[in-house]
């Protein structure tokens, strides 16, 4: 795929697990699908982490909104004291990992902040993310694009407005996507095919598919290596 530019799509999560940071950090650009509806009681809003017992929900409590609402409208209830718990919590988990002093300013920082929107929470904690892993990506918010339509159709819209060779789908895009529309276009679509790595966490055994910051504490800007090993592409 030398020279070809790749372009991934994925709505914004919170505190997004390594599937999610793996297809970023293959992507040479990736469009934060911000203007989608959005999904009740998923990962946009809330995230497992690694405790002494097993795991344990973050969640980021939201003001009711119609079931329409797009992510980018979805507004954070500032009435409980969400940020100070999620960073007593990630402070009680993960002091003892061996890279939490190294990003404990960031998080301490911005759970301190008063968030109204959960797509600045999110789109903020991602970009971070990107930047401490050495994940070299352009991130482009969906809001700010031209295209519209749903479904396929606006996968490839955005697809086209990016100048993508190449859309990097996830696995489960083959039960959806109409890859003919993306033949016609002329955009090649492959599949995100992630095998989780294991690495070294504060507590044994091994915890598969958590929030990011698991692999952050733990394994610092070493993690893009995990990342890298843990992916392949079918076509």
């Amino acid at each position: 795929m030398a020279g070809r530019r790749v372009v991934g799509i994925h709505q914004p999560e919170y505190l997004p697990w390594m599937g999610f940071l793996n297809k970023l950090a293959n992507s040479d650009a990736f469009v934060l699908l911000d203007n989608v509806q959005f999904r009740r009681n998923y990962f946009q809003n809330r995230n497992r982490i690694r405790t002494s017992d097993g795991w344990t929900w973050l969640t980021v409590p939201v003001k009711k909104a119609p079931l329409e609402c797009l992510i980018s409208e979805i507004e954070i209830d500032g009435s409980k004291p969400w940020g100070e718990t999620h960073w007593k919590n990630l402070k009680q988990n993960y002091s003892k990992a061996r890279h939490f002093t190294e990003y404990s300013e960031f998080f301490g920082e911005t759970y301190l902040r008063d968030w109204a929107k959960l797509a600045e929470l999110n789109i903020r904690i991602i970009r971070f993310f990107a930047e401490s892993l050495g994940i070299e990506c352009e991130i482009v918010l969906a809001s700010k694009l031209h295209a519209t339509g749903t479904g396929s159709g606006l996968l490839l819209k955005i697809c086209e407005e990016m100048d993508a060779d190449i859309y990097l789908s996830g696995r489960f895009g083959r039960d959806y996507l109409d890859e003919g529309v993306f033949r016609e276009a002329g955009i090649e679509v492959v599949y995100q095919d992630f095998h989780h790595p294991e690495y070294e966490q504060v507590y044994q055994p091994f915890v598969p598919d958590l929030a990011g910051v698991d692999l952050l504490f733990n394994c610092g800007a070493e993690g893009i290596k995990a990342m890298r090993d843990g992916w392949r592409l079918t076509r």
